[in-house]
């Protein structure tokens, strides 16, 4: 198995860049020249995540696919939460000189085919020796003629709602965890869903461009946890937001992850991080079909569940990956 030192930085990006071709009209210049170049059709929305390995993901956790996928996953999530369209990105990857050249291109394999998913394309990026996997995804999109939503605009008399379940990623790694110290290894076969969940979320970004275009007047991605998106929500728009526990989809089978592991589920779904779905403030009457109501804003400040105040993230729940 060769390394990344035995083939060299060039060859490498040359493997890279050959995944990555595209015959796209808006790319003028893709990958493998010194910067790519692209025609945009409206305001264009840029983000960028890093994700570094033990930290962020685990190889023995996750297949190297899983890791690169999901790298786009989360950056993509911040271009549809300003309702923007993802239409292509940039990747960097850092990695020590003996990291075998399979798994590097394995996680490319999985950067340039979710990104195709989302019918956008790799412009290009950069290779670097690191200490450690590292992955820095900066997402490019833009808005199709819809105006930017932020942070800041949820008022009084909206709804809170968000597009899809939540506390699988939480549930996911929460069992991870409980093998490696020791819990039954069955519990990996028993709970396939929260697993897939935690390893490579699917939130529906095209909901971002549709909450835009029904008049959302604020939203963001659940990526740090329902609370803590909250207390972001609530801060940035100086507003109190209330939110019911039991109103907040779960995925599927968690319950029965928390029966296996004696965790109350809903720690996850409101406390858990990278589901990736979104979150988002309406008027009355205009939250899109698909999206689930699970709260209301109203003068005040702070976020509340269930009449509670809660704080941040941390009062919730504490779940390490290393």
């Amino acid at each position: 198995m060769q390394t990344v030192s035995e083939v060299g930085e060039r060859r490498l990006i040359a493997m890279f860049t050959e995944a990555a071709a595209s015959t796209d009209d808006d790319v003028v210049i893709g990958s493998g020249d010194d910067a790519a170049v692209f025609t945009a059709q409206g305001p264009v929305v840029v983000s960028t995540d890093t994700a570094v390995a033990g930290r962020h993901f685990r190889f023995d956790w996750s297949s190297p696919e899983q890791i690169g996928a999901r790298a786009v996953v989360q950056s993509a999530a911040d271009i549809a939460a300003m309702g923007g369209r993802l239409t292509g990105v940039t990747v960097s990857l850092g990695c020590p000189p003996e990291t075998p050249v399979d798994r590097l291109l394995a996680v490319n394999s999985g950067i340039v085919d979710q990104t195709h998913a989302y019918r956008a394309r790799v412009l290009g990026g950069d290779l670097v020796s690191a200490p450690a996997v590292v992955i820095t995804v900066t997402s490019i999109g833009v808005l199709d003629d819809v105006a930017p939503v932020t942070l800041s605009g949820a008022r009084a008399g909206e709804v809170l709602a968000v597009s899809g379940p939540l506390g699988g990623a939480a549930g996911g790694l929460a069992v991870l965890s409980a093998v490696e110290h020791g819990a039954d290894p069955a519990l990996i076969d028993r709970h396939p869903v929260a697993l897939a969940a935690y390893r490579l979320p699917q939130p529906d970004l095209v909901a971002g461009p549709r909450a835009a275009a029904a008049g959302a007047t604020a939203m963001t991605d659940v990526s740090d946890g329902l609370v803590e998106e909250l207390v972001t929500l609530a801060a940035s728009s100086s507003v109190r937001l209330d939110v019911e526990s039991a109103l907040v989809p779960r995925v599927a089978g968690l319950d029965a992850v928390g029966e296996d592991l004696a965790v109350d589920p809903v720690r996850w779904a409101l406390g858990g991080g990278e589901d990736h779905v979104l979150l988002a403030a309406f008027a009355s009457g205009t939250v899109p079909a698909d999206w689930t109501p699970i709260g209301v804003a109203s003068a005040g400040s702070g976020a509340f569940v269930d009449g509670e105040p809660v704080g941040s993230i941390r009062g919730w729940q504490s779940f390490t990956q290393t």
